[in-house]
């Protein structure tokens, strides 16, 4: 009988496990590549995601490795099957490759969900140049 009861609450105990670990969000992508951008101009890119749980979430916060980098996400509620956005900015001050990690972390949801962008910066007459 212990071992019924012992199997019981050990298959309750990782069903719960697995059922938390479903993300309530779907990004359309997790990564952007700028390519080359020119100093001193910053670059915006939106990641798009939507709720594909039963239940609204939340977006507690998003944070990005340095202040170069600014994440705006929506505060308040998303909706069940809604369409929302985070909008991530580079300021491109220094000159170089980068790739920067926003940290979004979603309520009851144990581990964040990482973005990423990346690029090179350099000076506005290479920039130039590239285009023609």
């Amino acid at each position: 009988m212990k071992k019924i009861i012992f199997l019981v609450i050990a298959v309750l105990s990782i069903s719960a496990v697995f059922a938390q670990s479903k993300v309530p969000v779907e990004f359309k992508e997790s990564k952007h590549s700028f390519g080359k951008i020119k100093q001193g101009v910053p670059v915006t890119y939106t990641f798009t995601f939507k709720n594909t749980s039963s239940t609204p979430v939340v977006i507690e916060n998003a944070t990005a490795d340095c202040g170069c980098t600014t994440p705006v996400y929506p505060k308040g509620v998303v909706g069940k099957g809604a369409t929302n956005k985070i909008s991530v900015t580079y300021n491109a001050a220094a000159m170089g490759s980068f790739t920067k990690r926003i940290t979004v972390n979603v309520a009851k949801l144990k581990e964040p969900i990482i973005l990423t962008i990346d690029g090179e910066v350099v000076d506005a007459a290479s920039a130039a140049n590239k285009k023609s």
